[in-house]
């Protein structure tokens, strides 16, 4: 008679795994695999979702198989067997687990290992990020920048990563890899993506009041199709030769230094006031008093942003650092192209053509 309860209990066991898993599978069902390196990750995430079936099963069906089957009768008022244990019994459930837990470890960190370790001919990316965008530089390709990551298939990638205010996050769920991006360090991330495509990558950590918004995109392109991409930014005009209005909207975007994330173009409120007719406007403080949006007002708001603030939007929200990063860029173009241009300038010049 016991034998054909445990035989019993074994069969609905068995049968609930199998079901219980087919159904982890089904609702957290893996987005795309993009990238080598999804292949081993979620190798261990069936893994997972398979001993999470088996023993929330055991657990279970044992449980409510003894309720209902060996539940007090009601004409029966007799004592149920006194157990005081079961030594074997014991010691089984305490090493089995054990053994599983050290052997998931030991699986788990020889997948990282396999997919952190440098692989031959990388192509190195920067990856700078900021309160909220990200842009992306290409030091093998005479540090082309662009707003978007774009990437050839099967080609080992190494990320090099900096935040200029918080920490981020990179993630994009289709490569399955994921790393911090931290101020004051340089963080790396490896993959090789293998499908053609365009996806998104995402800030994972969040990072303030626009961190939903902390997107860009990520195309995966042939070769051919990555040199041409390639051919085409290098064929693009100097500083020097662009106008400051032409500048300023490449310095507003997440190219150039993100201004995007936090003031609109199109009158939409973000986190800071629209640019939208914004020069010549009369705009109220927070202490009260108004002031006529001028070009002396904007080089103070962009260089010390919380000199003065727009009544209805909150201080310490942009980086003060702007001053610094600005010399260095204008050092950099100095140096490549032998002219000197004012960022600043460049950025009143752009805000002016954005009337309503």
């Amino acid at each position: 008679m016991k034998k054909k309860h445990l035989l019993f209990a074994t069969g609905l066991t068995i049968i609930t795994s199998i079901l219980l898993y087919f159904l982890l599978t089904a609702i957290y069902r893996l987005p795309t695999s993009a990238s080598a390196e999804a292949g081993p990750i979620d190798q261990l995430f069936h893994i997972h979702f398979g001993f999470i079936a088996f023993f929330f099963s055991l657990i279970m069906v044992f449980v409510v198989y003894a309720a209902l089957v060996f539940r007090r009768r009601p004409d029966d008022e007799t004592d149920g067997p006194h157990i005081h244990g079961h030594t074997g019994l014991e010691i089984t459930w305490t090493v089995i687990p054990v053994i599983i837990v050290l052997g998931l470890g030991v699986y788990g960190t020889n997948v990282l290992v396999d997919i952190t370790a440098p692989q031959p001919n990388e192509m190195v990316v920067k990856v700078h990020a900021r309160q909220w965008s990200w842009s992306f530089e290409y030091p093998d390709y005479e540090n082309i920048s662009s707003a978007e990551l774009i990437l050839p298939a099967n080609q080992p990638i190494r990320l090099e990563m900096d935040s200029e205010d918080v920490i981020h996050s990179f993630w994009v769920p289709e490569f399955r890899v994921k790393q911090d991006v931290v101020p004051g360090r340089t963080t790396i991330l490896r993959f090789t993506p293998t499908q053609a495509g365009d996806y998104k990558v995402r800030c994972a950590e969040i990072c303030g009041k626009q961190h939903a918004n902390m997107l860009a995109p990520v195309k995966v392109l042939s070769d051919q199709e990555f040199t041409a991409w390639v051919d085409e930014r290098l064929a693009q005009p100097l500083f020097a030769e662009l106008t400051p209005e032409e500048r300023g909207e490449i310095w507003y975007s997440a190219e150039g230094f993100g201004c995007a994330a936090c003031h609109s173009v199109d009158g939409t409120q973000i986190v800071g006031p629209t640019w939208l007719g914004l020069f010549g406007r009369e705009e109220q403080m927070d202490d009260g008093s108004t002031i006529v949006v001028d070009e002396t007002y904007l080089r103070e708001s962009i260089l010390n942003p919380n000199a003065k603030i727009v009544s209805g939007f909150n201080a310490n929200i942009m980086p003060p650092n702007y001053e610094q990063r600005f010399a260095e860029k204008q050092a950099e173009i100095l140096a490549a192209e032998g002219v000197e241009i004012d960022i600043v300038e460049d950025l009143i010049a752009y805000i002016k053509t954005l009337n309503e």
